[in-house]
């Protein structure tokens, strides 16, 4: 026989909870990425190799990392640690030049 109707029902709001789970974190990932790219002047792409980059680093989930950043974002506040590989990690891909902007320098 298979699972009970109850058994079933339970499977699902797991189910449920992990993909509402996943979406929250994907959010977060994304708005980290936005702060990245306006900040460090690089592309989305760039901005998702730089947080996977920091993750790495230092030994943090990626998603962690992004929320710290977007708490720097509000308080200015980051792990001297965190800061330092995301410095690090723009100079390795940024800035990126701005379509029609005057060369930097």
């Amino acid at each position: 026989m298979g699972e009970s109707e109850t058994e079933r029902i339970l499977h699902l709001q797991e189910e449920v909870d992990q993909l509402k789970e996943a979406v929250a974190s994907h959010a977060v990932v994304d708005q980290a990425i936005g702060m990245v790219v306006a900040l460090g002047r690089v592309t989305p792409d760039e901005g998702w190799a730089v947080l996977k980059e920091v993750s790495q680093h230092t030994n943090i989930k990626l998603r962690n990392v992004a929320d710290l950043i977007l708490v720097w974002g509000r308080s200015g506040d980051i792990p001297p640690e965190v800061r330092a590989e995301l410095a690090d990690a723009l100079e390795r891909y940024g800035p990126t030049q701005i379509p029609g902007a005057p060369p930097a320098g």
